[in-house]
């Protein structure tokens, strides 16, 4: 009777790969500390935060988020933040698709012109034509109003939307579109039914790109919007400082639900959004 031994194999240790995985866990840290401090400061008191600004709180305290929404009208920025920042993304993303879908189907001396002179948009910032564009809401009416902050973002991020969502379409073979247009299909429902499901991954990234720095924009607003009830968050946040001292845990507290729309979007968005960077590593 031979005796059957049960032989473990250990599986040996890739060095390499323990390295990198010690360095992703090292840079998560990094990364997430500074939303970790954040957020229990904000549940510090004014006194603590002073002296004990690293530290976890010995007392949690709720005063910021309650001054935050009883007595400083947080949630009318909130929602002025919310309108510009959706109403900008949307207007800017249906824009861009129709621009991208044109320029990338309709080859001409003209379509060519007009991809190289929306480019030159993402050299040439849009802060450099702050008189003239002083000067253009002036006579729309449109100082103090947030509309007028919605049609600089949409200006100001058209460029590179619309770069990169031609690129996505140039890359959908044209016998796809041809197969629509044999089944009966026009032209707007090729487009939204054929094109727009192929590019999620690239409109999801453009989503993120242009949510997150319309959302976090405060040169804007500071110039064009004086009224309190117009202010956008952020711009309310800036104005939490005070010149001889400062409320930090209503600052703290402000900003930890800043940073929650932006978070949100982004989990949301993040699985076209690798798609989307994959598709550009392999394909471009």
């Amino acid at each position: 009777m031979k005796k059957v031994v049960n032989v473990k194999k250990h599986r040996k240790i890739d060095v390499k790969i323990l390295c990198v995985y010690v360095i992703l866990t090292l840079y998560t840290l990094y990364t997430l500390y500074p939303i970790f401090l954040m957020i229990i400061t904000s549940m510090k008191a004014n006194l603590e935060i002073m002296k004990n600004p690293t530290g976890l709180p010995q007392t949690f305290s709720f005063q910021g988020y309650i001054t935050l929404f009883q007595k400083e009208n947080f949630a009318r920025y909130f929602a002025n933040s919310a309108f510009v920042t959706i109403v900008s993304s949307l207007i800017l993303l249906v824009v861009s698709i129709l621009l991208a879908y044109a320029l990338s189907r309709y080859l001409s001396r003209m379509s060519t012109f007009l991809y190289f002179f929306f480019l030159a948009g993402m050299m040439i910032p849009l802060r450099l034509g702050l008189l003239s564009l002083n000067d253009l809401l002036n006579s729309m009416g449109l100082i103090d109003n947030l509309w007028g902050l919605v049609f600089i973002y949409v200006a100001q991020n058209i460029p590179f939307t619309m770069f990169l969502l031609t690129g996505f379409i140039k890359m959908i073979p044209t016998s796809m579109e041809e197969v629509a247009y044999i089944d009966g299909a026009n032209t707007w429902q090729v487009l939204w039914k054929v094109i727009v499901p192929l590019i999620k991954p690239a409109i999801a990234t453009t989503v993120v790109y242009n949510f997150i720095p319309i959302w976090n924009d405060v040169f804007f607003p500071l110039i064009f919007i004086s009224s309190k009830p117009n202010r956008t968050l952020i711009q309310a946040v800036t104005l939490f400082f005070g010149q001889y001292a400062t409320n930090w845990n209503l600052v703290f507290a402000a900003l930890t639900v800043a940073c929650v729309p932006v978070i949100v979007v982004y989990i949301c968005c993040s699985k076209y959004l690798i798609k989307g960077m994959m598709a550009g590593a392999l394909k471009g």
